[in-house]
């Protein structure tokens, strides 16, 4: 639309151009060098918005073929919380299922945590997982952190919505469960571990549940959240109406400055490190 617009307007200042009054002539010819510029630009950022999405959708489909994450006759829950990340995979998904190989089916579910000031646009999500060919199912949960004294909000909240979301998937018939966990989110729970457990763990590209009879699995596993921020601005995904309150106060917030300042000393810090968690997991 942008692009049809601008050529109207070359066409419209070339016309001008045309008449015999020199200044508008002179005033013409320089409007329209700065319109060609314009339409230049617009080309070479389409360009690289096409360039970063090409790339996201490889990674997406890379992960799905080195660890087997999806098979034939999978019923799949996506765990969609409103956050950029959950929103491209609920996408990626989504488009992934249309095709004929292998044949899968794809849910989301949000669940909706009563006691933390968190809030999302809930009729957008809807209608944003509706316009993908997906039905969205809307879980609430809460928790009494009085009760649990060690464990901060985020651990709390994160494992309190999982066990929903365990229990949705059940009710819904789905053998999995899609998480939107990114390269950036598998480094820093790696750091985590080291720091607070002395172990070199982290979460998996895979992991079967045998005490719940469910498997989880995260396809953005190869994709960094830079990529993922930049691709969320392009596909315009409407924010959150209200962020957590106690994201900027823990470990994981911590790591993100920490990787930041590796990241200065060597800037391929995070390749090589998570090429070592992959090895350390034999995968």
């Amino acid at each position: 639309m942008v692009k049809h617009f601008i050529i109207d307007i070359i066409l419209y200042t070339s016309a001008k151009i045309g008449q015999k009054d020199e200044n508008i002539k002179k005033k013409s010819f320089s409007f329209l060098i700065s319109i060609i510029y314009l339409y230049l630009w617009h080309q070479m950022f389409e360009k690289d918005d096409k360039q970063l999405c090409t790339q996201i959708n490889r990674l997406f489909n890379e992960a799905l073929k080195r660890y087997a994450l999806v098979e034939d006759g999978d019923r799949i829950l996506v765990g969609l919380s409103g956050g950029k990340d959950s929103m491209a995979l609920l996408q990626l998904l989504a488009l992934r299922s249309r095709i004929f190989k292998p044949r899968f089916n794809v849910e989301a579910a949000f669940v909706r945590m009563k006691n933390i000031p968190y809030q999302c646009d809930e009729e957008y999500l809807c209608s944003y997982a509706e316009s993908l060919g997906v039905k969205l199912h809307v879980f609430e949960t809460s928790f009494d952190e009085s009760k649990d004294h060690r464990h901060t909000h985020c651990f709390l909240c994160s494992w309190n919505r999982r066990k929903r979301l365990f229990s949705a998937a059940k009710e819904l018939g789905c053998n999995k469960i899609a998480l939107g966990h990114n390269k950036d989110d598998i480094i820093q729970t790696a750091l985590m571990n080291l720091t607070f457990e002395g172990t070199f763990s982290t979460m998996r590209p895979m992991m079967k549940m045998d005490k719940f009879d469910m498997t989880i699995i995260r396809p953005l596993c190869l994709i960094r959240e830079h990529d993922l921020q930049e691709y969320a601005e392009i596909q315009a995904f409407r924010k959150q109406v209200k962020n957590c309150p106690f994201e900027d106060a823990s470990h994981r917030y911590d790591m993100k400055g920490i990787i930041a300042q590796l990241e200065e000393m060597n800037p391929e810090f995070s390749y090589s490190f998570f090429h070592a968690i992959m090895k350390d997991l034999k995968l």
